[in-house]
């Protein structure tokens, strides 16, 4: 038998039975796995251990792709970029304190530089797949906190890669290249607005135009197709698969099957998902950890008090609120994935001892393991500061909100000539960098692409002008967006009606976005032809003019930015529907509005909401019931519940949190919902049993106090009449019953 299989039967009972353990215990499953890894890893010879470790590592990371994909579904680009500037504050905030005192602690120790520099790396970034499943586990993923978490986990990642480039090249030449950082920079963005853009213009046009012929089975192999399509691409680019599954992840998040895709990904996203950490709790090293276990708990507390005080200081700079400051903070204590991918460059480049790798994930085990109780700690550490801060103070940081630092463009006042310049500009940019990237990816394609296939399909000459008219086709109208997107705005309307200079900036700007629209077409031009350089400008300006003025280029430019434009929105204009129009009002009074189903084994079948009294026992209200496709708003005091209502729930992060606990809490226990008595006949002859004598079948209390069914009366002839409610009783009567034994017994039924 392949050891692959021996070692995933292993892994996963000793993995179902520990976390059955720290459930029953009630911890987060996370750490059972990481356990379960430590008892079947290498290092632990009590017990049989796994013999293919190459093999699971593949699985571990396959678990990384499904749980970044995962992560991706719930995200949405759109959502950081309404908070502003917030994200990125907290994020760079973090990052900078949190790799000064990784390089402090390496000094202290009296390790060598770049030892201490990649430490302060490996230190930088918290784990989004950890955090992600603790915030899982621990039922806290819906709460508003969690949203910011996450916001800026992403954002590490982002600026982790550009972090590596940093250190790889600071390794090499053992000082600061800026020109390599700013190429990395502008190729991580040229890479992110082209898949983006590509992603969310075909992906969910695709998606919309299958529907109909879509099943889950298909969506699930489609779905996956497309992660690991991406993960590819990103590898092909330089990046990490976790990268690139997230983008996909994302797009795929925009599209109106996104909730069906997260649920058909969820089975395999658990099964690799505890292959990873099972994976990660296999690399506990005890002898590394009696080693090096002064590094080791100083590296621990470092990251656990750094991250709890540098995280919250840098949550409320960027204008959080003291409470969510700290959930935030808390939240990142730990490090994860990013960290041995550091160290392991380290490693590659020769430039680290190969003590630091076990060290750092002896440390990341260990912070994963105090994650979820970190998470649970922020609200009493809240409470205890409540308690011995002045009220002055609270109140000040209490009443904050992230909104605030983001900022609008401009306040759209006739008389701000500044604020109109910069929504101009900030639109401008925008515009130029998306469509210059998409320009640069056709030119691109086109050139190393299709320009083989068409010089051997049409000779040299005749292949270049082929392939040259197909590019300038396919670019025509991203080049009639650079000159002409935003030049009848109400910010240029208003500029252009000042005095002075204002005017002539405008002018200047146009002639700027021209001049690189002209550029492009030089540069095709100039690829393929062999005539002189100042031909081509002419030509250039000539095409660019042609391009300005055609009708059918600007309805064609229209047209593919609305396309795109509903696509994004697409999920929005769904939600939108479904969503009530006060649930964002109340939002900026962190009061929220979320939906959940009622379980099928839930006690509350059946029971009224005056029964049930969830405004004062929870502190939540029921503003709408959903059951099937009846919709019932603003429910009374004597609306039932049932099993698979949908109830539309108002509270803040508590109340729902508590509602949450009861739902799940309030149900039948599976082995109390069926008997496993069989049901059996029996008669019951009314002359010996006076009590039923002139009752009628629904009178007789048959049914609800013995829980036995009369099925029929016996006639003279031996046939059955089909009893009904109103059936009177009489002493000649005989009736027959189903029931459990025990059911007839008590009601005096024989056999």
């Amino acid at each position: 038998m392949p050891s692959l299989i021996t070692d995933l039967a292993l892994i996963l009972i000793v993995a179902g039975i520990v976390t059955i353990l720290f459930k029953r215990l009630k911890q987060p499953l996370v750490l059972g796995y990481i356990v379960a890894g430590f008892l079947v890893g290498p290092n632990m010879t009590y017990m049989p251990t796994i013999t293919d470790a190459a093999t699971v590592k593949v699985w571990s990371d396959i678990g990384v792709i499904f749980l970044m994909f995962s992560l991706g579904l719930e995200f949405s680009f759109k959502k950081i970029l309404k908070m502003g500037s917030a994200p990125i504050i907290a994020a760079t905030s973090v990052m900078l304190c949190m790799f000064g005192v990784g390089n402090a602690v390496g000094r202290l120790f009296g390790w060598a530089e770049m030892d201490a520099m990649f430490l302060g790396g490996m230190l930088a970034m918290s784990s989004t797949t950890i955090i992600y499943k603790a915030l899982d586990d621990l039922g806290m993923r819906s709460k508003k906190f969690a949203g910011e978490v996450l916001s800026v986990l992403i954002l590490e990642d982002i600026l982790g890669i550009l972090l590596m480039v940093l250190l790889s090249a600071m390794a090499v030449s053992r000082e600061f290249q800026g020109g390599e950082l700013v190429a990395s920079m502008l190729k991580l963005a040229f890479f992110l607005i082209l898949w983006f853009i590509v992603g969310i213009f075909i992906v969910p046009l695709v998606l919309k135009r299958a529907q109909k012929w879509i099943t889950n089975e298909m969506l699930l192999i489609v779905s996956i197709g497309l992660c690991f399509l991406m993960v590819v691409l990103a590898d092909q680019a330089g990046y990490s698969e976790a990268f690139g599954a997230f983008m996909m992840g994302s797009i795929l998040a925009e599209t109106i099957e996104a909730e069906k895709i997260e649920k058909v990904v969820t089975p395999l996203k658990d099964l690799f998902g505890a292959i990873f950490f099972v994976s990660v709790g296999m690399m506990v090293e005890p002898a590394v950890l009696v080693e090096y276990w002064l590094p080791i708990l100083c590296l621990v507390i470092a990251v656990v008090v750094g991250q709890a005080i540098f995280g919250t200081t840098s949550f409320l700079i960027s204008g959080q609120s003291l409470k969510i400051s700290m959930q935030c903070g808390f939240s990142l204590a730990q490090i994860g994935e990013f960290a041995f991918i550091i160290a392991s460059l380290g490693v590659s480049l020769g430039v680290t001892g190969k003590f630091l790798y076990p060290v750092v994930v002896a440390v990341s085990i260990i912070t994963t393991f105090f994650t979820p109780y970190m998470i649970k700690a922020a609200e009493p550490a809240y409470g205890f500061l409540e308690r011995v801060l002045p009220d002055k103070v609270i109140s000040r940081f209490s009443e904050r909100d992230s909104r605030k630092t983001g900022g609008q463009a401009g306040d759209g006042t006739e008389g701000n000539v500044r604020s109109h310049w910069r929504a101009h500009l900030i639109n401008v940019a925008v515009q130029v960098a998306i469509y210059a990237v998409l320009c640069f990816a056709a030119i691109g394609i086109g050139l190393n692409a299709l320009l083989p296939i068409c010089r051997n399909t049409f000779t040299h000459w005749p292949g270049n002008a082929i392939c040259g008219l197909t590019i300038f086709f396919v670019v025509a109208p991203f080049l009639r967006a650079i000159v002409m997107r935003s030049t009848k705005t109400p910010h240029t309307r208003f500029i252009h009606r000042q005095k002075g200079i204002h005017p002539w900036l405008l002018l200047l700007l146009f002639i700027a976005r021209s001049a690189l629209a002209v550029y492009f077409i030089y540069y095709i031009i100039n690829y393929l032809s062999p005539y002189a350089s100042w031909l081509h400008v002419l030509i250039a300006i000539a095409l660019l003019v042609g391009i300005v003025i055609s009708r059918r280029v600007k309805l064609m430019s229209i047209r593919l930015e609305r396309t795109f434009i509903n696509n994004l929105r697409m999920r929005d204009f769904k939600s939108a529907q479904a969503r009530p129009a006060y649930a964002r009002r109340l939002y900026a009074h962190d009061v929220y509005t979320v939906v959940m189903e009622v379980p099928q084994n839930s006690k509350w079948a059946g029971k009224t909401l005056r029964d049930l009294n969830f405004s004062r026992v929870d502190g939540v209200m029921i503003a709408a019931i959903v059951r099937g496709n009846t919709k019932q708003n603003v429910p009374d005091a004597d609306a039932m519940i049932f099993p698979g209502d949908r109830l539309t729930v108002i509270s803040d992060d508590s109340g729902i949190q508590r509602f949450k606990e009861r739902l799940e809490a309030e149900v039948t226990e599976q082995d109390t919902i069926f008997s496993n008595e069989q049901m059996i006949y029996g008669r019951l002859n009314i002359k010996d049993h006076p009590e039923f004598i002139g009752k009628t079948v629904g009178e007789s209390g048959i049914r609800e106090n013995y829980q036995c069914l009369i099925v029929g009366f016996l006639t003279p002839n031996g046939s059955l009449d089909i009893p009904f409610a109103g059936r009177v009783m009489q002493p000649t009567d005989t009736i027959w019953l189903v029931g459990e034994p025990k059911d007839l017994k008590a009601l005096g039924a024989k056999r």
